[in-house]
């Protein structure tokens, strides 16, 4: 198993979802969370309003997925996320050593 996060900008958090349910991907979590990247320093216009960039809004979203289908997960998400322009985001994949479903207390692949 393995968990895909990816850290976008906001707005793009509409067509990520609609390309990983295409997947068949059926849960995931957002938050919303504040950073900066290489644009540190710099002037940013977000939603029509300049501002020197200290921590931009931002989204993470993890998804827990099975080994074979990460490759597909981390296409669509890079897809769906790319604006083409400074501070489009990051992908990371970790390994997920143990699952639980609380509720029925099924284990690793099963609690996917």
């Amino acid at each position: 198993m393995k968990l895909v996060m990816a850290i976008i900008k906001p707005f793009k958090l509409d067509e990520v979802r609609e390309a990983l349910t295409a997947l068949g991907i059926q849960g995931l979590t957002v938050s919303e969370v504040k950073g900066f990247g290489r644009q540190k320093g710099q002037t940013e216009i977000y939603r029509g309003a300049e501002y020197s960039v200290n921590f931009l809004p931002k989204v993470k979203i993890e998804v827990a997925v099975s080994a074979d289908s990460v490759d597909q997960v981390v296409e669509a998400i890079q897809k769906s996320a790319n604006t083409g322009r400074i501070g489009d985001g990051k992908i990371f994949v970790l390994d997920v050593s143990k699952a639980v479903r609380i509720r029925t207390g099924e284990m690793d692949g099963d609690a996917l």
